[in-house]
């Protein structure tokens, strides 16, 4: 695409101009569903999103623990100025290392760093889980002058990871993604519907209308004249 950024290429963005991280993962999976949620906040629950809600709940606590040497951080925030996001990392991991990694404040050592992301389903390949994964990674990177080779999703139905190789390719993904969103939020348009198989798992679906809601169009007009039509007795 002509319009792909560059490593390297972002602005600084300032503090009241960064968008949550979480919602790259939204955007990639449906940029209409991303604009639903984050530019006309909109929001309808199923089973699946219940779920991911419950799941969340318990690893949002912010908590740090020990297990075998390995630090564990709950609900870190965290930041990339240079990518314009902002937002918490389910678990961030911290590995001892005899050599490599990066040094911690008040912590002897040097630590291997290795970001988490929770999800409620089974285990499966999906773009929207590795972008998000990747641009916590990168903020993480940002934040501690880290080099970050690696992450974890972690599957909540099967309760397993998944290792997640953080490789150039997905990297500029995350730019390239990070550098749309900001751009649709600047214009505050919702994309028109991508009409597929995920719309029928959708829980905005019956927001969205994919089948009926025109380019360009937003979901809040299409609702507002079919309620003022029904009110009139129009069919």
């Amino acid at each position: 695409m002509a319009d792909t950024p560059v490593s390297g290429s972002f602005p600084s963005f300032p503090e009241e101009e960064l968008l949550p991280v979480s919602a790259l993962s939204d955007l990639v999976f449906c940029a209409r569903r991303w604009g639903l949620v984050h530019l006309e906040g909109l929001w309808s629950d199923n089973l699946a999103t219940v779920e991911g809600a419950l799941l969340h709940q318990r690893v949002d606590r912010p908590a740090v623990e020990v297990c075998e040497g390995v630090r564990l951080v709950r609900s870190l925030e965290i930041h990339s100025l240079r990518l314009g996001l902002v937002g918490r990392a389910d678990v961030v991991e911290f590995h001892p290392v005899e050599q490599g990694g990066v040094e911690l404040a008040e912590l002897s050592g040097r630590w291997r760093v290795v970001p988490v992301e929770y999800k409620r389903g089974r285990r499966r390949e999906e773009l929207s889980f590795e972008v998000q994964l990747c641009a916590q990674a990168m903020c993480l990177e940002e934040m501690l002058g880290a080099e970050i080779r690696e992450g974890l999703l972690y599957f909540g139905k099967t309760r397993n990871r998944r290792v997640v190789e953080l490789g150039e390719g997905l990297r500029r993904e995350v730019e390239r993604q990070a550098a749309r969103m900001h751009r649709l939020w600047r214009r505050g348009e919702t994309p028109p519907p991508e009409v597929g198989p995920k719309c029928r798992h959708c829980s905005l679906e019956g927001l969205c209308l994919p089948g009926a809601v025109r380019p360009g169009r937003r979901v809040r007009t299409y609702l507002g004249r079919a309620v003022a039509a029904a009110l009139r007795g129009e069919d």
